[in-house]
């Protein structure tokens, strides 16, 4: 029997340990050295898995990179291949290093580097200014360190996959999830440097680094009016083939209705927190964008089936239940979320599925 949970002895894992003897198993190690806040959040997923090599008992994690690792859990090792390739090494203080190699799967979302022209705003101006900033910024990549000038983190803090994770149907060995793509900045300070400057006041903006020589400036990759810097799609949904590796379907998430002055309906694809689930009858549901919504997608192929306004943000997981008639629900709490700016609210809101029969 084994439990299966990120350690700090083992950093950026996953951790097989064996219940009665409290010693490790195995460990997969997803970040070497993490210089980047690139902690694994999001829970492992168990299934067993019908691959190639005949059933699998089977360990899912994704990851804030995009990585999605896909690991035998008695033993493991991988059933979608991982492998390690050469990682940015410039731009380091004085007394800090770099690992050389940085594992990827081969089940990934990983976005493509940005370029210059990637960069997008609301207006021109907007525009330029983001690609100023953006050649001001040390990039060389993923995994590009952080440094005292400046550096962009894609993806960024918040993730592709966050503490949302993913859900998964155990019968076909399928993932769905909302792959996210927001670009962050790092800058390092000396600690001698910082006055009174505010600290520690969440998740962005300046933290002490309290034992380090510098504390780092953290946050999102913006535009002067408060756009991300990096062209849209910010956030998409996204359906896989557990066994294979293979991406099924990609797709825009989301309108910027609840994002801009002017409640514009625009698909851009937004970002979020949260996550899915799925239920047997081949839905996923999911209402994590920063956007009031909540919505129901067609598991094969990611259409949308149904989308309703919600009173707040619904940056939690959906849960599912058969009421006392027997009927399934589906109920979301929709409280919102400060990081990311949605409508804070306390509610619990709660929806009947419909039988196909009627």
């Amino acid at each position: 029997m084994y439990g299966f949970f990120s350690i700090a002895q083992y950093a950026t894992s996953v951790v097989a340990l064996d219940i009665k003897t409290g010693e490790a198993r195995w460990v997969q190690q997803f970040v070497h050295h993490d210089l980047w806040d690139m902690d694994t959040p999001a829970q492992p997923t168990l299934l067993d898995l019908n691959t190639a090599d005949g059933m699998q008992p089977a360990l899912v994690v994704p990851t804030k990179q995009g990585d999605v690792y896909v690991l035998n859990r008695a033993t493991g090792k991988p059933i979608i291949p991982i492998k390690e390739r050469p990682a940015p090494q410039g731009y380091l203080v004085a007394g800090e290093y770099a690992a050389p190699m940085q594992p990827y799967s081969g089940l990934s979302f990983e976005p493509a580097p940005l370029t210059e022209k990637d960069m997008w705003g609301a207006s021109l101006i907007d525009q330029m200014m983001c690609r100023i900033e953006f050649n001001k910024l040390n990039y060389d990549g993923r995994y590009t360190p952080p440094s005292t000038n400046g550096s962009l983190v894609y993806p960024g803090n918040f993730g592709t996959f966050n503490w949302g994770g993913i859900a998964v149907d155990p019968e076909n060995g399928v993932m769905f999830g909302m792959p996210t793509y927001l670009a962050f900045t790092s800058k390092l300070i000396p600690r001698d440097n910082l006055g009174n400057t505010e600290t520690n006041k969440g998740e962005q903006g300046v933290n002490t680094n309290e034992g380090a020589d510098y504390a780092v400036e953290m946050g999102p990759f913006l535009s002067p009016l408060g756009v991300p810097c990096q062209q849209p799609p910010w956030g998409t949904i996204a359906g896989a083939d557990l066994s294979t590796g293979e991406i099924a379907y990609q797709r825009r998430n989301g309108t910027v209705q609840d994002l801009s002055p002017i409640p514009l309906k625009l698909e851009l694809g937004v970002p979020g927190i949260g996550g899915p689930i799925i239920t047997k009858g081949g839905l996923a549901f999911l209402s994590a964008a920063t956007e009031n919504n909540f919505r129901a997608y067609d598991l094969k192929n990611g259409d949308v089936l149904w989308n309703v306004r919600i009173p707040a943000g619904g940056q939690a997981t959906p849960m599912t239940y058969l009421n006392s008639k027997g009927e399934q629900m589906v109920v979301l709490v929709a409280g919102g979320h400060g990081s990311v700016g949605t409508t804070i609210g306390d509610y619990v809101v709660a929806y009947k599925l419909a039988d196909k029969a009627k």
